[in-house]
């Protein structure tokens, strides 16, 4: 894989509590330089990076009840909005973890569909945080993903205890049946981790560690 084209799978993450525009600034400056697919900053930071991204082609993403899914649907609703607002291009939402253990499906594809719908046709990437779950819940959050109308499923928050693993990728790209994206995060931290994401099957990284990947990237090519 050339170096360009592994650089459009990332977005390139900074969600740090303790954020800075000084972070921001310097996220959306290395994803110009190494042509990363979008940057993914807090929502209190959306309309900052789009007014450093507004004549580049880096998307910018934001999270909505992150990290721990639990707020409820009217604030991840309006979450939604307002990043739309300030100028998000993509969405990365949380969904209610204990809600999906409980059963509860018709409020997890309530909150996702509400999520798309205030989105207004942005792309919407649903993070299930697999590191809690059974498969058959990984495989039921998928069925509820696609029938709520969203694009993406995605592995971790990056806050919890375990990030993406290579198995959970595989097992998502075949519930998603083609249907839905996948988007592996947390703890993607090297050129080898990253490709084997890919080779599983992931059409989007998310890793605060993007730029040292490209860097490992380069030098194997120079080698």
């Amino acid at each position: 894989m050339k170096v360009s084209e592994l650089a459009r799978f990332f977005d390139h993450t900074f969600l740090k509590q303790v954020a800075t525009n000084v972070d921001v600034r310097r996220v959306c400056r290395e994803a110009i330089r190494y042509g990363f697919y979008g940057v993914c900053v807090p929502p209190s930071f959306v309309s900052y990076a789009k007014k450093l991204l507004i004549a580049e082609e880096v998307r910018v993403v934001t999270v909505i009840g992150f990290p721990l899914g639990y707020t409820t649907t009217g604030v991840k609703i309006k979450e939604t909005k307002e990043a739309v607002a300030d100028g998000a291009d993509e969405i990365d939402m949380v969904i209610n973890i204990g809600r999906l253990k409980m059963g509860d499906y018709s409020y997890i594809e309530n909150e996702i569909r509400g999520v798309v719908e205030a989105a207004d046709e942005r792309v919407v990437k649903v993070i299930i945080e697999t590191c809690y779950l059974t498969d058959k819940e990984k495989i039921k959050a998928c069925e509820l993903i696609i029938d709520a109308g969203a694009h993406f499923v995605k592995t971790s928050t990056g806050f919890g205890p375990e990030g993406a693993k290579v198995e959970d990728v595989k097992l998502l790209r075949k519930a998603a049946g083609g249907k839905i994206k996948v988007k592996a995060a947390g703890s993607i931290n090297s050129y080898r981790k990253a490709l084997k994401m890919i080779e599983a099957g992931a059409d989007r990284i998310g890793s605060s560690s993007s730029v040292k990947i490209m860097e490992e990237a380069l030098t194997r090519t120079q080698r």
